[in-house]
């Protein structure tokens, strides 16, 4: 009850300006949510990124799970452990990109603006919560499946913050809808996420794409059994659109998950203990970051491992994007 107290009173002081809020010089776009994780931030991150490739943008993270603390600027040898896994996937998919991890947003940025050559535009992965940082557009995500209006702040739900804190947000999308959101449907979103006429709502879905092998070897073929691995906050998506295909057993670890021996061996052992010849392993492309972890990957890459990549398309592609595109 203490957290749900603590977090009004902290709001409140930022919206009566007693703690102040405040905008960078350099643009900014914020991706962010109110509950704990599972929304989609980072293929919505992503999204962006393709979106405003032809820009001069940054991407800056907090850089969770990381094993180093500051300001870190990512390259090509920066892994999960040195600054997140999501901010080093992003590098790996988009090596040209400045990729920056830290604490202090507003410190973040100051070190970005630094740069010999620095961004025109930074986008902000997980800053809902950070409200020392008014991004200049705010984009909060929530789950079609489970939105926020049918849940309630912690301890009592997932939420990080109480619903009301939705009103800070410039666009609202509706993330992992099913295929064919309905008119009425959507009429029915917009009155219970109980919108200002000023915010704007979108809906996305998720694609997912074909396997590909986490440490090299051959390509996917389908196969009649397949071992689930996921270390992500919300993996029934991915469960559901595997099972439309095959059998799968799934192993489970909590988010943001560090693989040790004791859990490489045991994924190794539920695997053998799978009776049917035709199998693979498959994991989500962030949990891929972390089992490459040379560690891990020792004891791993001899199986048939695979990793799957997803997009984000949304019902109006046009209608977001020109959005998007209309702020930049």
């Amino acid at each position: 009850m203490w957290y749900a107290v603590v977090v009004a009173l902290r709001n409140l002081l930022f919206d009566w300006g007693w703690k102040q809020s405040v905008k960078p010089d350099v643009p900014t776009i914020g991706v962010g949510n109110l509950r704990m994780g599972g929304t989609g931030k980072t293929p919505h991150t992503e999204y962006l990124i393709r979106l405003l490739s032809s820009h001069h943008i940054a991407l800056l993270s907090r850089g969770y799970g990381r094993q180093s603390k500051g300001f870190l600027l990512a390259d090509a040898q920066s892994t999960a452990a040195t600054i997140g896994d999501e901010p080093a996937m992003m590098k790996a998919k988009f090596p040209d990109l400045t990729v920056a991890v830290c604490e202090d947003r507003m410190e973040g940025i100051r070190r970005l603006m630094q740069l010999p050559q620095p961004p025109r535009l930074v986008l902000l992965d997980d800053v809902y919560q950070h409200r020392h940082l008014k991004p200049s557009l705010s984009i909060l995500l929530t789950e079609y499946g489970d939105p926020y209006f049918d849940d309630h702040i912690l301890p009592f739900g997932n939420l990080r913050e109480w619903r009301c804190g939705s009103r800070r947000a410039d666009i609202v999308v509706v993330t992992k809808c099913p295929p064919l959101v309905s008119e009425q449907q959507r009429q029915a979103y917009r009155t219970k996420l109980k919108l200002q006429p000023h915010q704007l709502l979108h809906f996305s879905q998720i694609d997912y794409g074909q396997p590909l092998p986490l440490y090299g070897g051959a390509d996917w073929q389908p196969v009649k059994e397949v071992l689930l691995l996921t270390g992500i906050a919300h993996p029934d998506p991915l469960k559901r659109h595997l099972e439309k295909q095959c059998t799968v057993r799934h192993l489970a670890f909590p988010d943001h998950h560090d693989f040790s021996a004791a859990d490489t061996q045991q994924i190794v052992n539920t695997f053998n203990s799978i009776h049917e010849p035709s199998k693979a392993i498959v994991t989500t492309e962030k949990d891929a970051m972390r089992l490459r972890v040379s560690t891990v990957a020792a004891q791993l890459s001899a199986l048939p491992f695979y990793y799957i990549p997803i997009t984000i398309r949304f019902d109006d592609d046009a209608a977001f994007q020109s959005t998007i595109k209309k702020f930049v």
